[in-house]
């Protein structure tokens, strides 16, 4: 039996994995038959999911998936850039053991690029963001990065970005070898032209919306590679 919190956490997941679309109907008894709970314990994770920005509560329709405005990612990814330039602005040194990790990471990502997994692919290259920030200890800011970071992805489906997974896995990767080598302005600078490359990739309409996947589809498990932390 899952718990409300475990309920968010596989929508999130499966928000980053680009699983669930914007305006998908999450129906409460159907999600209480696949998590074998209560609609009442269904009803408060969506109502926490509603306080974080990712569902919302349609009059006499039920619960869909946001689909945020055109200015709402603006503001996903400006607040990405405030965060994460400034985790790789207090970055300590040595950088050894956060370097091996990300690269693990990275290898991850191209892996599931190779298998065409996109699924895996896009939970991976959006974690990539969470990892950093908790390989350099700042552990307090992996739940907002996750959030902002779904929340952009969210933005990335409903506008049809162009954005290439490869590309994402390379800039990383630039990322990364900026801090294997102490880096630390040239890592951030690359950061930044990263998330700038990927909101310039939106595009500037949406689609019509689409119920063509199947719940129970879009909220089965991420099959993700394990990846130790850094203590």
């Amino acid at each position: 039996m899952s718990s409300q919190n475990q309920i968010s956490q596989q929508v999130v997941e499966s928000i980053l994995a680009q699983k669930l679309a914007p305006g998908e109907r999450l129906g409460e008894q159907e999600l209480a038959e696949l998590f074998g709970v209560s609609r009442t314990l269904v009803r408060e994770a969506l109502m926490q999911l509603q306080a974080r920005g990712f569902v919302e509560v349609r009059t006499r329709k039920g619960w869909y998936v946001v689909e945020p405005s055109v200015e709402e990612a603006r503001d996903a990814f400006s607040a990405r850039r405030i965060i994460e330039t400034g985790i790789l602005r207090e970055a300590g040194r040595p950088l050894q053991s956060v370097v091996r990790k990300l690269r693990q990471h990275i290898a991850q990502e191209q892996q599931a690029i190779d298998d065409a997994d996109a699924a895996t692919r896009s939970f991976l290259l959006a974690d990539f963001h969470v990892c950093l920030a908790e390989c350099l200890g700042q552990r307090l800011l992996c739940d907002v990065l996750r959030d902002l970071t779904a929340r952009t992805t969210l933005a990335a489906s409903l506008y049809q970005s162009k954005h290439d997974a490869g590309q994402s896995c390379a800039e990383h990767a630039g990322i990364v070898a900026a801090l294997e080598k102490g880096q630390l302005e040239l890592a951030r600078q690359r950061m930044l032209d990263h998330i700038g490359s990927v909101e310039a990739a939106l595009g500037s309409s949406a689609p019509d919306a689409s119920s063509s996947e199947k719940l129970r589809a879009a909220l089965s498990p991420v099959e993700r590679p394990a990846l130790r932390r850094v203590g």
